[in-house]
C-alpha cells in the first residue's frame, strides 16, 4: 500500500495511500454526506466526471451486490474515504467494496483527513481535483495536470451516459399509464418506482426527437437525472418545450428539474459546492410537511420562491425549499399539467419522504388525460 496524494486546483493537497485501482484521475470534487448507499452513489450516472468524497469515516463494510446498483457500471472518476472497511459483513454482499473499484479501474485513495477535506471544499467551493498514485511526478506537474483538467461548468455529458437504444420496464400488474422517460442519466430506481404504480416505461436515449416521443403516444414525459452543466442542454429544453406546448404531464427530477426550469424561462447556475448526500431537508410549500432527502446536484435554477411566477406556458410557483440554504427544489405550472423536483424522490438507499412524489405524477396523468387534450 503505497503512498498517494490528492491535489486541488487551488494548491491544497492531502496525503494518502494508495486504494481499489492505482494511476491518476481527475474530476470535479464533491463531497457526499450519506452514511449509507455508497453503492448507489458510485454507480449513479449523475456522478460522471466527479471524484467523491464520503464525508462518513467508515465505508465498505456491507459490500456491493447487483441488485442495489443503480446503472451496469460505476460512475465516479475517484473515490476518497478515511477508513475503508477490512472486512465485508451483509447478507446481501455479493463483492466488496475495493474489488468492484480495482474491477472496473477506479482510482481511489484512503487514509485522507476527509473532515478536513470537506470543510475546505464547504469553504472554498467544489473545485478540480486529481488522486495521484503509483508515479513519480513532481507537486508543481501534479497542480499543473489537475488546473488544465476539464470543468464542470460548460460540461456537456448526458451524451455520454445515456441509454444507445429505447428499451422498456414493464408495468408490474395492470397497466394503467405509458411514459417516455427521457434518459439524461436515469437511475435504475426510478423506472422500478414508475412501473410499480402500474405505467409502463419506455426508457429513450437523451436525442429523442418529439416526434419520436409522440409516436408512443404516451400519457405522460418523464424527464431524468443526469450529470453536466444545464446550460449546455439547449436542445433538450426545446425538446420539453414541444412537449409543454402539447400539454402532455411533465414530471423531471434534479436535471430534469433544472431542464424544466430553463424551459419555463429560468436561468440555472452553479452552487458554491452542492448538495449531496441523503440528509437534506426539504420544505413542500403545498404540504407544509419537511421532508429528508437524498440529492447529488451542483447546479440550481434561479426562480422567485414567494408568490407565483409567470411563463409563456402559464403561471406557476415554487413547490418547494432547501431549509438549509433556500434553493429553489421543486417547480410546478398551475394551468399545465407540469411539476419537477431538484432531488430523487426514487432514493433507493434512503429516505422515502418524497417517493409521494410519483403518485403525484400518477394523479397528473389521471387528471390531464393527453387523448382529450388532443382530440
Amino acid at each position: 500500500m503505497g503512498k498517494a496524494l490528492l491535489v486541488l486546483e487551488d494548491g491544497r493537497i492531502f496525503t494518502g495511500n494508495s486504494w481499489a485501482a492505482t494511476g491518476i484521475t481527475f474530476g470535479e470534487a464533491v463531497f457526499s454526506t450519506g452514511m449509507t448507499g455508497y453503492q448507489e452513489t458510485l454507480t449513479d450516472p449523475s456522478y460522471h466526471k466527479q471524484v467523491v468524497i464520503m464525508t462518513a469515516p467508515h465505508i465498505g463494510n456491507t459490500g456491493m451486490n447487483l441488485p442495489d446498483e443503480e446503472s451496469t457500471k460505476i460512475w465516479v472518476s475517484g473515490f476518497v474515504v478515511r477508513n475503508p472497511s477490512s472486512i465485508v459483513s451483509n447478507w446481501r454482499s455479493e463483492r466488496s467494496l475495493e474489488d468492484d473499484l480495482i474491477g472496473q479501474n477506479v482510482v481511489g485513495i484512503r487514509g485522507v483527513d476527509t473532515r478536513a477535506l470537506t470543510r475546505h471544499l464547504r469553504d472554498r467551493g467544489a473545485m478540480k481535483v486529481g488522486i495521484f498514485s503509483g508515479t513519480d511526478l513532481r507537486i508543481e506537474e501534479m497542480v499543473t495536470q489537475v488546473r488544465s483538467s476539464g470543468a464542470m461548468s460548460g460540461a456537456y455529458l448526458a451524451q455520454d451516459v445515456s441509454t444507445e437504444k429505447p428499451y422498456v420496464v414493464p408495468a408490474i400488474g395492470e397497466k394503467k399509464f405509458t411514459v417516455a422517460a427521457l434518459d439524461l442519466g436515469i437511475k435504475a430506481a426510478t423506472p422500478r418506482s414508475m412501473a410499480a404504480r402500474g405505467i409502463e416505461v419506455h426508457v429513450l436515449p437523451a436525442k429523442t426527437s418529439f416526434a419520436e416521443i409522440q409516436a408512443l403516444n404516451p400519457d405522460g414525459v418523464f424527464i431524468s437525472n443526469g450529470p453536466g452543466d444545464p446550460s449546455t442542454m439547449n436542445e433538450t429544453v426545446e425538446l420539453v418545450r414541444e412537449v409543454l406546448s402539447a400539454k402532455i404531464p411533465i414530471f423531471g427530477i434534479c436535471f430534469g428539474h433544472q431542464i424544466l426550469g430553463r424551459a419555463l424561462g429560468f436561468e440555472s447556475y452553479k452552487l458554491q459546492f452542492g448538495h449531496r448526500g441523503i440528509n437534506q431537508p426539504v420544505i413542500d410549500k403545498i404540504t407544509q410537511k419537511v421532508e429528508i432527502t437524498a440529492h447529488n446536484h451542483g447546479f440550481a435554477i434561479k426562480a422567485p420562491t414567494t408568490g407565483t411566477f409567470t411563463t409563456v406556458f402559464g403561471p406557476g410557483h415554487v413547490t418547494h425549499v432547501n431549509l438549509n440554504d433556500d434553493v429553489v427544489e421543486g417547480l410546478a405550472l398551475l394551468e399545465q399539467p407540469a411539476f419537477s423536483v431538484q432531488y430523487h424522490p426514487e432514493a433507493a438507499a434512503g429516505p422515502h419522504d418524497a417517493n409521494y412524489l410519483f403518485d403525484r405524477f400518477v394523479d397528473l396523468m389521471a387528471a390531464n388525460p393527453v387523448g382529450a387534450v388532443n382530440a
